[in-house]
């Protein structure tokens, strides 16, 4: 047929991706289909939601086409209110597009209503609420789930015929169409027939659809696998959802006109509806929500009047600091953000920002002190919104608002993480209710490696089959599988060898990046000026929140004020401390005052003594503490931004931290960099100095320099061109030569492109700083917020009590008498928290605290007599006593455990005798009623083995000792990782580790041989260990539960865990006859002089021990001299040697390599094969 005489088609009931684990059309091919297929218009009608709505009708426009913007609904059977069963049952589908803008609201609206009050099961509207917004819609009545296509198959066509009467009444005559779709469903062609008798016995156009949920017919096992993934069900299950077609692709005009010979107004009127359907989305507007000034004042008004106000308490704490201080430079600056904040119309926005959290400093909720650029404003320094003077910090105002280039504040705020919430509330109660104020939406997607996984469980094949596929990815951030399939060949070889695993990968091309779930933005709100509903639609989160079905993105497009509320767990522990401190009666420090000259502050941070500081906690930013030995505040802004992947690879850190320790001469291209980078030694570091640079050297207006800033990020070529023409001109004209002006560009282009934002690293060395300053001098309440911190994690309160018994702080166990919920602090020792015990709920907790209030509880029986035993019941008990909680009662744990039955009978009776009014005749009295408490068993009490068993059943690891404490000196000589150090190793790097086994997993390989998978816990947590069967025969004597060892191998990482594949399994205790330690120190040649090696000899003679030492000493042309130092220098190998040195030396020098023992005899056949290096 030729292309010229085809009639005119448009596709007006299409899913896209955001019918989600539905529709498998992308947006963007869809449009590319459509401009093959000459169609100038097309609808997007997602399942009973416009998640997609606003990035469809932008990409369309872009593209020429006409976009449409529809929504497949549901209608409930009765009213949205019903929810039964048979509600859920009888539910019908219904296609609406919005013809105008009141349309469009009318979507909203309706969207909005099926979640927030429909929802069961799906978002269902009712008739009642379409009757009183379908104006500006067009309605068409959908598949085979249709109510009318429902009836017609129900062979009830009087019914049919009174619903299509309804539908035509509620809409109004040619805005609701009988829908026929020709896409290989048997009974297709019978409802087609009823509905073409209908339109022509009631006078109801026809329009024709095809129900598009996949781009190509090819596609049709793709989307049933995606089907799969929806309901968790695999191909070969029979009981499960599956069309029964495989038609539902995007036809072109052709296939569609071929379709519908019978019905040739069905294919005019899908073109006469896109006619009538013209909409706009205004992307120009701002809606701010309106501040009430509460008087006749005006926003702008108020908002200077504030922002003076608090520029003179500014003023006054400039000058207690700095008496010496430019106060012109601070009234130049005020004035100037005034006039560009009040111009821009931001000031409304302002003064809502300082208002809540204004009334989070005042109901005590900690408030961070500025998050992002706004750390660069002077205004929201006044205004109490940051807590950082950006002048004294070298922060710009334009990297937070560019006057030059109109776009929204972007004010980032952290509170403590348990009051994050109740400002919420005070938001949305102050500022217009939940019609005014909603959260964010925000899509999980259908990742490289989660693809394969969900995929892979669909086809059903054998999860470590699919696992070792995933694992094949290659480690990088947003790595699309076509990427994955050149960089890593094994993955290709395994498409070319194995057809199972080319299905696998070619399914998963077709699905890749599709989302796959909506959820709450971690932080997103927006509020605005009129009811939400007028702009978009609204959806209902997993707790019942109210959540806009637009993302963060588009909710800026389209003018709405977002704002971002984070809960950062740091701020809670730092709010957690310093009650503690109140509580021990010391003088509690004002952080938003302490000096940030602290000596012992920068003690703890040269040491590398940072777990549990803020920001400074990895191994990886330990070694770099240690290496650049902070000694003032840039530093740490410094460290903030410098540890980050581009900054790693390029080399930048151990340029930086030559330059600091002299080891590298600081130099300048040009005379006029110093000033801007004299705070990082020379090194381009930041953003800001970026914009100063171009600024100072090439005259750029500061709104120019950050678009220039901007242009970096971006790497777009054009723009940098522009860019590198504009900056050399005006660097010649600076009488800097064209020639180093080229190279000052290339300078700042390479570096610039990993700048960080120093407002972001300022604030959050801030709060580094804080926390750090809290642990040099009080170490005991710090550790204890710690501890309440992650009370709800096994993991994080072993991680913190191993920081407790590296520092000396006594752990405490739980007890009845003396713990609190959370951990609190005992002098200089930590009391452990109720709530950490397994099993102990806060009500129990309630309960023992309240029923102590007045004495203490002196025996097991009587705290059965006192406690609300409907709360604190026989397991939460049974918690308590093997925790170690009633140990100060003087009874064994043992005796308590037998007596616990004959206990609570005991306390029941008491308890009931007490309410038994007639007993209250006879009241004898507490102490008469304890005269009846039986007695406790006589018997020993368990065994230390026990007594650790039960102590780590109910609180998840061990407290009052560790099996594994004997070994630490050789776990510390032996081993280069832990439970927690484990998850910074890179994949594929070799690993040893020691530990306890916990539990063995043996399975058969398909040759039939045997393997395990293995639970090793150390000091630090567990981690699994693979041990395949060519070790497994030589070592599975030692995989006995409890057995300590020690696992040589390589580590194996993914998305989600860290795992080891062993080499070599070893008894713990034959370490020192199976392996031989030695100790490489790798010096730099050209970075050693005699004074370096008198004072590295000092260090050695402090480490001396049983290993050999070797020195490397490496040229710049990386040839290797190795020394063997003298017999009678030998050294204790571990962990405080190689911090010492390497914090010394300012680089990784410290190798402990072990090997096998001379003559020794590896037990059980264990391999001790190789060297094998830390």
């Amino acid at each position: 047929m030729n292309q010229k005489s085809v009639p005119d088609f448009v596709h007006l009931h299409v899913h896209t991706q955001y019918s989600l684990l539905d529709g498998a059309i992308r947006i963007d091919d869809l449009l590319q289909r459509a401009e093959q297929f000459g169609m100038h218009s097309v609808a997007t009608t997602d399942h009973g939601t416009m998640f997609g709505a606003v990035e469809f009708y932008e990409k369309a426009t872009k593209a020429g086409i006409k976009p449409i913007i529809g929504i497949e609904i549901y209608v409930a059977p009765r009213t949205r209110f019903d929810k039964t069963p048979i509600d859920n049952r009888d539910l019908c589908h219904l296609i609406l597009l919005a013809e105008n803008q009141e349309g469009y609201r009318n979507l909203c609206k309706l969207a909005s209503v099926a979640q927030l009050e429909g929802f069961y099961y799906k978002p269902r509207i009712d008739k009642q609420i379409l009757r009183e917004h379908h104006e500006g819609l067009i309605a068409m009545t959908a598949c085979l789930h249709g109510e009318i296509p429902r009836r017609i198959q129900d062979s009830k066509t009087e019914v049919a015929d009174a619903a299509a009467r309804e539908y035509q009444e509620i809409f109004g005559e040619n805005r609701f169409y009988l829908e026929v779709q020709n896409n290989g469903i048997e009974i297709q062609d019978r409802v087609n027939e009823a509905l073409l008798d209908m339109s022509q016995r009631l006078s109801i156009p026809l329009v024709a659809s095809n129900d598009c949920h996949y781009l190509d017919r090819e596609d049709v096992r793709a989307h049933d696998v995606l089907l799969c993934i929806q309901t968790g069900k695999t191909i070969h299950d029979t009981n499960r959802l599956q069309f029964r077609t495989d038609q539902l692709y995007f036809k072109s005009k052709e296939e569609m006109v071929a379709s519908f010979n019978a019905y040739p107004d069905a294919i005019s009127n899908t073109v006469d509806i896109a006619r009538r359907c013209n909409l706009d989305f205004d992307f120009k507007t701002y809606h701010f929500p309106k501040f009430d000034t509460g008087s006749e004042q005006t926003a702008d008004e108020l908002f200077e009047q504030n922002v003076q106000a608090g520029f003179v308490s500014i003023l006054e704490r400039v000058q207690s600091i700095n008496p010496q201080f430019d106060e012109a430079v601070y009234r130049d600056r005020i004035e100037y953000e005034i006039s560009v904040i009040k111009e821009m119309g931001f000031s409304g926005y302002f003064l809502i920002v300082a208002d809540f959290i204004r009334h989070a400093k005042a109901s005590g909720v900690p408030v961070g002190p500025g998050r992002g650029s706004a750390a660069g404003s002077l205004v929201a320094y006044s205004l109490g919104i940051t807590d950082l003077d950006p002048i004294y910090h070298g922060l710009i105002f334009e990297r937070f608002l560019n006057p030059a280039r109109k776009s929204m504040p972007d004010i980032d705020v952290d509170f403590c993480i348990d009051g994050r919430e109740e400002i919420y509330k005070y938001v949305v109660d102050k500022y217009g209710g939940g019609d005014y104020v909603a959260q964010i939406i925000t899509f999980g997607k259908l990742k490289t490696r989660a693809v394969i996984r969900d995929v892979g469980r669909a086809l059903d094949i054998p999860l470590r089959e699919v696992d070792a596929i995933a694992k094949m990815v290659p480690d990088q951030l947003n790595i699309s599988l076509d990427g994955a399939l050149k960089q890593e060949p094994r993955l290709m070889e395994r498409v070319e060898e194995d057809p199972k695993v080319a299905e696998l990968i070619r399914i998963c091309r077709v699905l890749e990046g599709l989302p796959r779930h909506a959820s709450t933005h971690a932080a997103g709100v927006v509020i605005a000026d009129k009811p939400l509903i007028d702009y978009l639609p609204l959806y209902k989160g997993k707790k019942g929140e109210v959540v806009t079905q637009f993302d963060m993105k588009v909710v800026e497009k389209i003018g709405l004020v977002k704002f971002d509320f984070l809960g950062l767990r740091n701020l809670t522990v730092i709010a957690k401390t310093l009650e503690l401190i109140a509580r021990q009666g010391k003088t509690v420090p004002d952080l938003e005052k302490i000096e940030l000259t602290d000596a012992a502050t920068y003690r703890l941070l040269s040491a590398g003594d940072t777990t549990g500081v803020f920001q400074l906690e990895s191994s990886g930013m330990k070694d770099l503490l240690v290496r650049l030995r902070p000694e003032c505040f840039d530093d740490i802004i410094a460290l903030v931004a410098l540890y980050r992947p581009g900054p790693m690879e390029s080399g930048m850190i151990d340029d930086y931290v030559a330059r600091k320790h002299g080891r590298k001469a600081v130099e300048y291209m040009v005379p006029e960099l110093e000033p801007i980078l004299r705070e990082t030694y020379g090194v381009i570091v930041y953003q800001e100095q970026v914009m100063k640079i171009a600024a100072d050297l090439a005259n750029y207006s500061m709104a120019e320099a950050d678009d220039l800033r901007k242009a970096m990020g971006k790497k777009i070529v054009e723009i940098m061109a522009r860019h590198r023409q504009r900056f050399v001109e005006g660097a010649v004209a600076n009488k800097i030569s064209e020639k180093k002006a080229k190279k000052l560009f290339d300078l700042i282009e390479k570096f610039g492109g990993y700048g960080f934002n120093k407002s972001h690293s300022a604030a959050y060395a801030l709060i580094a700083y804080q926390t750090a300053f809290l642990k040099a001098h009080f170490p005991v309440e710090i550790m204890a917020s710690l501890l309440t911190s992650e009370m709800h994690s096994t993991d994080g309160v072993v991680k913190f009590i191993a920081e407790c018994r590296h520092h000396d702080i006594p752990i405490l166990p739980p007890d009845i008498n003396k713990s609190d919920t959370d951990f609190v602090v005992d002098g200089s020792r930590i009391r452990f928290g109720l709530v950490a015990v397994k099993n102990v709920g806060e009500s129990a907790i309630e309960s023992i605290i309240a029923s102590r209030a007045d004495k203490p509880f002196e025996s097991l029986f009587d705290f059965c007599e006192r406690v609300d035993l409907k709360k604190v019941n026989k397991r939460v008990i049974e918690s308590l006593i093997k925790s170690g909680a009633f140990d100060s009662t003087g009874a064994k744990r043992s005796q308590m455990m037998a007596a616990l039955e004959s206990a609570l009978e005991y306390g029941q009776r008491v308890q009931k005798e007490r309410t038994d009014p007639q007993m209250g005749l006879f009241d004898m009295g507490d102490k008469q009623a304890s005269i009846n408490a039986p007695a406790l068993p006589e018997i020993g009490e368990w065994d230390e083995k026990q007594l650790l068993i039960f102590e780590k059943e109910a609180l998840g690891f061990y407290l009052s000792g560790h099996p594994l404490t004997r070994y630490e000196e050789v776990l510390d000589k032996f081993t280069n990782a832990n439970a927690i150090s484990i998850k910074e190793l890179k994949d594929g790097g070799n690993v040893r580790i020691g530990g306890l086994v916990r539990n063995t997993k043996n399975i058969k390989t398909k040759k039939g041989e045997l393997m395990a998978f293995v639970t090793i816990e150390d000091l630090h947590g567990a981690v699994e260990v693979i041990v395949f069967s060519r070790v497994f025969s030589d070592v599975r004597d030692l995989l006995q539960e409890d057995r300590p060892v020690l696992v040589q191998g390589q580590v194996q990482k993914d998305e989600k865990s860290v795992k080891i594949m062993a080499d070599t399994v070893i008894p713990i205790d034959k370490a020192e006859e199976t392996w031989a330690a030695s100790v490489h120190l790798n010096l730099e040649i050209s970075r050693t002089d005699r004074e370096g090696l008198e004072n590295l000899h000092a260090i050695l003679k402090r480490h001396s021990g049983r290993c050999p030492a070797f020195l490397h000493l490496r040229s710049p042309d990386n040839t290797d001299a190795v020394i063997a130092l003298p017999e009678g220098f030998k050294l204790r190998a571990g962990g405080a040697l190689t911090r010492e040195v390497n914090g010394f030396l300012g680089y990784h020098a410290v190798e402990t390599r072990c090997s096998t023992a001379p003559a020794s005899v590896v037990p059980n056949g264990g391999n001790g094969r190789g060297k094998f290096r830390n």
